[in-house]
């Protein structure tokens, strides 16, 4: 053979050794690793996982904890649907912690069921960790401005309340129900309710357990992802007297109307005492009209010889004495109004 090509056979067998044995030395650990675990997942499947741009690492360690737990036995965990959850975008080593987590705790909780919820965004793990330890959640939520809720019993008291919600995750829900604040807008209103459908401020002083149970006995965990499993008051303060403000308010308004209708009553009077004096001037403008036709009556009659000097005497002394008739009566009215 020719030295050459001797030379480059040599060459590129020395090449071929040199790239198996980078690779080999790459993967040759988490190779190790399943080989001892039992895991069915060869060097091949390692360097195909490269190519296909998934993580071995992720991959490895998460079938290794799924065997060693036993998960495998009854969830159809297998490589390649590790593999199809990564390139979807999902936390493997968190769904097999969760599924480890929930088949400890005797959680009915199915592989399609935690990736689901993986791949919608919700940690799964806390889920199953909440599940198995309810949490507390504050009503009303302390990152809020206020501090406490408001309501106001039968009798016009006001209290203010503070509650601690204990909830568990309700695995069956996670997907599309309410999350924490629902919970607690929830509550807050059942509190609120409960206080108000109350006769007295002191009924609920006594027995705050009794607004807990009424509102837990609504039902406000439906579709949500929680299960409520107790409402518990934590405080209750005396706020102010409501129902005596309101009263102090609407009598104050009671008394503004009065007061309008009363000064409408009086425009009124008042408008209709200058239409009588209108009426009055109107009438005494008649008076005049009337007494200036009687010099011509007179005049008339005595051209045509109805009226004689006699009769004109009597008709002045007529007048005469009903004008001291008047003025009589003037001075009498006059003097009683002074003695008085």
């Amino acid at each position: 053979m020719n030295p050459a090509a001797i030379w480059v056979l040599t060459v590129f067998a020395l090449l071929v050794c040199v790239i198996g044995l980078a690779v080999f030395a790459q993967y040759a650990s988490l190779w190790i690793q399943c080989k001892m675990t039992r895991v069915p997942i060869s060097l091949m499947n390692l360097i195909f996982m490269r190519l296909r741009k998934v993580s071995p690492v992720v991959i490895v360690r998460s079938m290794i904890m799924a065997v060693q737990s036993g998960i495998t036995q009854h969830y159809p965990i297998t490589r390649s649907k590790l593999e199809a959850h990564y390139l979807a975008g999902g936390n493997v080593p968190n769904v097999i912690r969760a599924l480890i987590a929930a088949h400890r705790a005797g959680i009915e909780l199915d592989w399609q069921t935690a990736q689901a919820i993986d791949l919608a965004g919700r940690d799964i793990l806390d889920a199953v960790r909440t599940s198995v330890y309810p949490k507390v959640i504050d009503c009303p939520d302390a990152s809020q401005s206020t501090s406490t809720l408001d309501a106001v019993a039968g009798d016009g008291i006001q209290l203010k309340a503070r509650a601690r919600v204990t909830v568990r995750t309700n695995i069956q829900q996670l997907i599309g129900g309410a999350m924490e604040d629902t919970v607690i807008a929830r509550v807050g209103q059942g509190i609120v309710q409960a206080i108000g459908s109350t006769d007295s401020y002191a009924t609920v002083l006594e027995n705050p357990d009794n607004i807990s149970r009424l509102v837990l006995n609504q039902g406000l965990e439906g579709n949500t992802a929680y299960e409520i499993v107790s409402i518990d008051i934590a405080d209750i303060d005396v706020g102010e007297n409501i129902g005596a403000r309101l009263s102090a308010d609407q009598a104050e308004a009671d008394m503004r109307v009065a007061q309008a209708n009363a000064e409408q009553q009086r425009a009124l009077a008042r408008a209709r005492e200058q239409e009588m004096v209108a009426k009055t001037q109107e009438n005494r403008a008649s008076v005049v009209l009337a007494e200036a036709e009687v010099p011509r009556a007179v005049a008339d009659g005595f051209r045509s010889g109805r009226l004689g000097l006699l009769d004109y005497y009597e008709l002045k002394n007529v007048q005469a004495d009903t004008a001291m008739r008047t003025a009589i009566a003037t001075d009498s009215t006059r003097s009683i109004t002074s003695g008085n």
